[in-house]
C-alpha cells in the first residue's frame, strides 16, 4: 500500500462463503476514514486494490486465499483483439450513450438479466431499492453508459468517472441479445476514457478459477496488482 494510505483506520469483516468460489471463506477490508469518502481519495484507493459497494470502500482481505487480483486496463496502450474488432463491426447499429441517470425502463432489463443470469446470486430477486443502494454514491460522480439499438435500450453500465481513470462498477443487459454486451460495454467505456484522455479503466477484480471473470484478460494492455505492485 502506498505510504500516504498506511494511516488510513481498516475495519475487517466476520469470515462467510465466498460469492465467487464455494469451497472458500471470505472477508473483506473496509475503510473507515470518512476523508477517504471523496473522488480524488477513492482514486488513490482504487490504485492500490480497493473497490466500493455503494458508499462502502472495501478490499478483499480473505485468511487463505489471495485469488482476488485488482485488474486495470492502460487506455493509451489499449489494442484491439481481432475478435473485438469484430465484435465492433457486428455493433454497428448500436449506439452509446453517458447519462447521469438511467432511463425510466431500466429496471425491466435489470430483471430480465438478473433472473436469465444471476437466479443463484445474492442479487436475485431483482428489487429496485436493493440495486439503488448498491450502485448509488453519495461522493462519486457516477454515470450510466446506455446501449441502444434501433432505440431500444439493450445494456446500462454503470461507471464511475475519476480525474485519471473510470472505474466499471456493474453492467446489465438484455440476456437474449446474440452479441456479448458485457464486452462491448468495456469497449464503449475504453473508448469514453480515450477520448477523455485518461489513464487508466478499473474492471474490479480478476479471479482465474472463475469463468465468468476471464473476459477481463482479453483487454490488453491491463495490469493486475500482485504482491500491491501492478504488473502486465
Amino acid at each position: 500500500m502506498s505510504s500516504d494510505l498506511q494511516q488510513i483506520r481498516i475495519g475487517l469483516t466476520d469470515n462467510h462463503t465466498c460469492s465467487y468460489l464455494s469451497d472458500r471463506q471470505e472477508r473483506v477490508a473496509v475503510a473507515l476514514d470518512p476523508a477517504m469518502h471523496c473522488g480524488s481519495s477513492y482514486e488513490v484507493l482504487l490504485a492500490n486494490g480497493f473497490r466500493r459497494s455503494g458508499d462502502t470502500i472495501y478490499k478483499p482481505h480473505c485468511d487463505r486465499c489471495q485469488a482476488c487480483q485488482a485488474i486495470r486496463v492502460s487506455i493509451p496502450d489499449f489494442t484491439l483483439s481481432r475478435n473485438q474488432k469484430r465484435l465492433l463491426n457486428k455493433a454497428h447499429s448500436i449506439e452509446w450513450q453517458l447519462k447521469e441517470s438511467m432511463d425510466d425502463n431500466w429496471f425491466d432489463l435489470y430483471s430480465h438479466y438478473i433472473e436469465a443470469r444471476h437466479r443463484n446470486g445474492s442479487m436475485y430477486p431483482p428489487k429496485r431499492n436493493e440495486f439503488a443502494q448498491f450502485s448509488q454514491c453519495n461522493w462519486l460522480n457516477t454515470q450510466f453508459l446506455h446501449l441502444y439499438q434501433s432505440g431500444t435500450l439493450i445494456a446500462i453500465a454503470v461507471t464511475d468517472i475519476l480525474s485519471n481513470s473510470a472505474s466499471a462498477f456493474y453492467t446489465f443487459f438484455d440476456p437474449a441479445h446474440p452479441l456479448s454486451l458485457g464486452t462491448l460495454a468495456v469497449l464503449y467505456q475504453a473508448e469514453y476514457c480515450r477520448q477523455q484522455g485518461k489513464q487508466w479503466l478499473y474492471l474490479g477484480y480478476q479471479i482465474d478459477e472463475c469463468p465468468a471473470m476471464n473476459y477481463k484478460v482479453r483487454f490488453q494492455r491491463h495490469q493486475r496488482l500482485v504482491n500491491q505492485r501492478w504488473q502486465g
